[in-house]
């Protein structure tokens, strides 16, 4: 089979355009309306409760790791200077993941994190959390009485159907239906797989792994997700659990390889109706990591798939980033402001409009 990637393809013009003032980049999944179609990767190194509350003040929704670090431990700002110094260390590479390792064998504690979840509350904005598949049944229960709105059930790879010899298995569709809060799972990477996980009853399918310059999944697990061609196959599965329940709308979320504007505008056409950016938003002045990059994978014990990577100095705030003004043309800057202007381009005037753009593969 062969598969693309968002660098393989390339949006077609249509006859018409239109004002980039009549474009609406508004996103809504269950009751909960956002203004860009923007959802945080759930990383500490951009999501810290202050960022989270930001993002949301600027339309998006940032997801905060239940098993991250502002769950285990008190002083994460002095935290995060440990890991910077071990990321500088250059005489061991290998010292930062090291350490943060260490960091994550810490014990999760609730009070730290329900006073998170309510300091993100108590601003207005909608608080989402990422747990993970092995911890979800065991965390969920606190999450919600801390006042979770959106639950993400994100591992590397996620399926409906998960086989094992010791202990009760995650059965998905029975935590699922037991919840009064959506669900967003994945990641998946497959028509098949995406499907199984709609019959579950999630509101949203993740798609990819949260491919960035950091993650190292590949190398490790020798696991691939071309993008543009996931991102297709997830949808095509949202239009057929359409037509299979008679209505029922599943949201796509494209997780990872978007690295640009032109790489948003480009996972929308091939069908997301949002975006999870990660290393994007670690450029910002506001991110807790000053500088550095990596996913949840980072942490695991035995096999990290991620490392602790710089990213560009900028004194660019989130704000910029999202909306400009830019002076960078690479497309860094100014993401939603070019999401606009593409489908302005092209002639839609909306997100579900603009999933119908002509795309074009590359030779």
């Amino acid at each position: 089979m062969r598969a693309y990637d968002l660098d393989d393809v390339e949006i077609v013009p249509s006859r018409r355009t239109r004002s980039s003032k009549d474009v609406s980049l508004s996103w809504q999944i269950d009751a909960y309306r956002f203004g860009i179609p923007l959802v945080t990767h759930p990383t500490d190194a951009i999501v810290s409760p202050a960022t989270a509350v930001r993002v949301g003040e600027l339309g998006g929704l940032a997801v905060l790791n239940a098993e991250g670090l502002w769950a285990r431990h008190s002083d994460v700002e002095d935290v995060m200077f440990r890991l910077v110094t071990a990321a500088e260390d250059d005489d061991d590479p290998a010292a930062a993941v090291r350490l943060l390792q260490e960091l994550h064998a810490a014990p999760i504690r609730l009070d730290l994190l329900s006073q998170s979840i309510k300091e993100i509350r108590e601003s207005g904005s909608h608080v989402a959390v990422r747990v993970s598949p092995q911890h979800a049944e065991e965390l969920t229960p606190d999450l919600l009485a801390a006042g979770v709105e959106i639950l993400v059930l994100q591992g590397t790879i996620i399926s409906a159907e998960h086989v094992a010899r010791d202990g009760e298995p995650l059965n998905l569709k029975r935590f699922i239906a037991e919840l009064d809060v959506p669900v967003i799972a994945g990641g998946v990477g497959d028509y098949r797989t995406a499907m199984h996980l709609m019959r579950t009853g999630a509101a949203g399918v993740i798609v990819g792994f949260g491919h960035a310059t950091s993650t190292t999944t590949t190398e490790v697990l020798g696991i691939g997700v071309p993008m543009a061609t996931a991102i297709a196959d997830a949808a095509s599965a949202r239009r057929d659990y359409l037509d299979e329940t008679g209505g029922r709308y599943v949201h796509v979320l494209a997780d990872g390889g978007i690295s640009t504007s032109g790489d948003i505008a480009k996972a929308i056409a091939c069908g997301a109706d949002a975006v999870m950016l990660g290393e994007p938003l670690a450029l910002a002045s506001e991110a807790p990591a000053q500088g550095y990059y990596w996913t949840s994978a980072a942490a695991h014990p035995s096999l990290p798939r991620s490392e602790i990577f710089p990213v560009p100095s900028t004194d660019y705030d989130l704000e910029t980033l999202l909306f400009g003004p830019s002076s960078d043309p690479l497309g860094t800057v100014n993401l939603f402001g070019a999401l606009r202007r593409a489908m302005a381009k092209t002639g839609y005037s909306d997100l579900k409009e603009f999933q119908k753009v002509g795309l074009t593969v590359r030779r």
